[in-house]
Parts: structure tokens; sequence; C-alpha cells
């Protein structure tokens, strides 16, 4: 098994031009299965309510549902860092919230860090988080949480004057401590800029190849979430027909009363 992952390391991992894998999981089994593969850094996402809780979208997803999995996955990870999504309204409100919130996914949940979405409206929040010695993921471009603001699930700072205040709040994250950004469905351009600029990781979700690490949700990688498809995705497994077959053929075997047979049977 290769070194624990930490937040020094993904650094490190920057300077030398290596890159920088991310994926999802929820459950202890999925902590395991990723570990196995090496993954560098396991989120538990506010993704959630929908690939999971069936939401149609991360509004309604609450502080106990991320703390509930993060215990879950703590338990089936050793080697990734693993992130825990602050949830939406559990650190806008005030940054005593903020600051127990995070502290709970951390000393109760066995988070090693948190993310947090938005920009400059969030640095001094982050700031006093960091300053709990609670390390930081910052999310810029596509905030999911935002989505009733920015109008639906589209690309962000394909116009100059957004690009450069998504520019702009990318450098105040870094200044403010962060150990790296996720940054969402923005022009490649943008990520490369960014990427180049800022001395911490950037990890792109529909951002391109240039950013030094990538994030996908894993239920839309192995094709295990099939109610829509972004553009950014890559399916590497369709997995979703291959358990609804495995599911109809353990539902005839049943009813036929070829299962269990002799080999599954107690004497």
């Amino acid at each position: 098994m290769a070194d624990k992952v930490t937040t020094i390391k993904l650094k490190e991992m920057k300077q030398k031009g290596e890159k920088i894998t991310m994926l999802t999981a929820y459950d202890f089994s999925t902590a395991k299965v990723l570990n196995e593969a090496g993954i560098d850094i396991i989120l538990v996402g506010d993704s959630l309510g929908m690939v999971k809780l069936g939401y149609e979208n991360t509004l309604p997803v609450t502080v106990e549902d991320i703390f509930y999995h993060t215990k879950a996955v703590k338990r089936g990870n050793s080697r990734a860092l693993l992130v825990a999504d602050m949830p939406f309204m559990s650190y806008e409100t005030n940054k005593k919230d903020a600051l127990y919130n995070a502290g709970r996914m951390v000393k109760e949940g066995g988070a090693e860090a948190v993310k947090i979405e938005g920009g400059i409206d969030c640095i001094e929040t982050i700031k006093s988080i960091i300053r709990t010695k609670i390390p930081v993921m910052g999310h810029l471009g596509l905030t999911p949480q935002a989505i009733n603001q920015l109008g639906g699930y589209k690309v962000q700072g394909r116009e100059e004057e957004a690009a450069e205040k998504i520019f702009f709040e990318a450098r105040e994250l870094e200044k403010a401590g962060v150990f790296a950004i996720v940054l969402e469905c923005i022009p490649e351009k943008l990520s490369q800029k960014i990427t180049k600029t800022i001395s911490v990781p950037t990890i792109g979700i529909g951002a391109g190849p240039v950013c030094d690490g990538q994030v996908l949700v894993t239920d839309d990688m192995i094709g295990l979430f099939a109610e829509f498809k972004p553009k950014f995705v890559k399916r590497y497994l369709n997995l979703r027909p291959q358990i609804v077959n495995a599911v109809k053929q353990y539902c005839a075997e049943v009813k036929e009363g070829k299962f269990p047979s002799e080999e599954h049977t107690y004497k």
C-alpha cells in the first residue's frame, strides 16, 4: 500500500507534475474499493443528495447526512485523503456555525479536510476554519449549492468579466490558505491560467485536462446513476444494466425453485 495521502503530499504532486485523482464515496464498501484502486482523494460529496437520496439537487442535503456518510467512509479508508463537503447553509450563516460543523466533520466524523463552495464571500469563514487547523478545499466555477442563483447547471466564466472574477477568487482562496481548489465547468483556457498561476493544486470537473487533478462522482463514472449524464462524465463502466440483469436472474431462479441449490443449503 502506498503512503498516506496528505495535503502536503498533494502540493508536492503538483510541483512534480504528477496528476491527482479524486472520486466520491458515501459508504464503507466503496471506500475500500477506491483505496484498493489507489485513489488519492475521497470526497464525501453533497452529490449524495442526488445519486443516493433521490433529491433533484444538492440543496436538501444536511450536515447530518454528510456526517453519517463520512463516518462510514472513514471506516473503509486507509490511504486516500478524506474530504467532507460542507453542505448548503452549514457555513453561510455565521462563522460560529461554520467552525462547529467543520470541527464535527473532523473530530467525530473522521474527515481530514472539508470542502467549501464559493469565492470572495466565503474568504473570512475559510480563514477561520483554517485557523482551527482544519484544511479547506475551495470550489469555484459552477457551484451546485448556488444553482438557483446561477439559473441552472451552466458553464461559468465564458465572458471576460466572469472569467476575471473566477481568476481573482482563485488567487484570494490561495492567499486564504486553501490546500486545493475544485474548478467545475469552466473553459479550459481559464482553468489553465489558474493552474499555472496559483501554487495549490487545481482539481477539475468539466474544466479540461490542464488541471493538476480530476474528480468525478463515482456513481456517474461507473454508470450506476443514469438519470442524466453531464458532458464531462466518462463512463468507465456501465454497471446499471448489469445489476438489473443480475436481479432479474435472481428473481427468475427463486420463482422457478432453482435458488437456493444444493451448494447453498446447510445440512
